[in-house]
Parts: C-alpha cells; structure tokens; sequence
C-alpha cells in the first residue's frame, strides 16, 4: 500500500472526514532534505471534521499524528495539516 494509501486510510478510520485531500507535494521539494525518488516523503493534509469540534489547533495535530501512528510518520519527512472542523 503506498503511503498516500495509508495516509487517507488511517484518517478516514479515526476521524470520518466530511473532506479528506491527501497531497503528495514530494517533487516540489527536488534537492531539498528529506527528498526521495519516488516521491511519497513530503505531505499536505486538508481535512474537515467534527471531531475537531471544540479542539485546539495542537490538539488536532496531536490527534492527527497519533491517528497515523510513529511507523507512519517515520516514513514521512514533512506533513503540512490544515484541519477544520
């Protein structure tokens, strides 16, 4: 399973997104760290869902790399979050 697979899985799982955009931004950071051929190693995340409601920007984050899990974010080298409930 590729890691944008994996990705919107988990979240859909956790949180039942009303939205969910999973983007794989990996080619625009070319010759910058983190890179890897292939892609898949640089993220941006929109995501819009009620259980956000009432929850602090650090807390969503929180639940979102918590949701994730550290065997998936150490295979990430960038995740960019915009969440909104």
């Amino acid at each position: 399973m590729s890691r944008t697979a994996e990705i919107r899985r988990r979240l859909e799982d956790e949180f039942s997104p009303e939205h969910l955009e999973v983007l794989d931004e990996s080619e625009s950071h070319r010759g910058h760290a983190g890179f890897q051929e292939g892609g898949e190693s640089h993220f941006r995340v929109r995501m819009t869902s009620s259980a956000f409601a009432d929850q602090s920007r650090i807390a969503r984050h929180r639940a979102v790399h918590s949701a994730l899990g550290s065997d998936l974010m150490g295979r990430i080298h960038a995740l960019a979050l915009e969440l909104t409930a």
